[in-house]
């Protein structure tokens, strides 16, 4: 699966995801419910987290000699790394956007 549809599968296919979490800061699009933006950047974060944290446990267990297919090492770490530097560049887009508007209202 492609590491950015395993991140959020609404991302790429452009279609509204469904809420798993009853806070109340969902939106209402038509007839379907839509994540905030809150929840989605946390369930962002929350899988660059597990993406992560699955690398280093993929890298501990090659150090332990338990798994001997260096390439699945190499593609978790790489995967992690995608996951974190387009976190990274969303992160910095946000903060942009934010410093314009605080530009615009001066």
């Amino acid at each position: 699966m492609d590491p950015l549809q395993r991140l959020n599968p609404g991302i790429s296919s452009g279609i509204p995801v469904p809420a798993s979490t009853g806070t109340g800061t969902d939106a209402v699009v038509g007839d379907k419910r839509v994540r905030s933006f809150e929840d989605t950047l946390k369930g962002f974060l929350g899988d660059v987290n597990t993406m992560q944290n699955e690398a280093d446990a993929s890298i501990e267990k090659f150090a332990a000699g338990e798994v001997k297919d260096v390439h699945q090492v190499m593609a978790a770490v790489s995967e992690a790394r995608t996951s974190f530097n387009l976190m990274l560049e969303i992160r910095n887009k946000t903060l942009d956007a934010y410093q314009e508007l605080m530009r615009m209202q001066v």
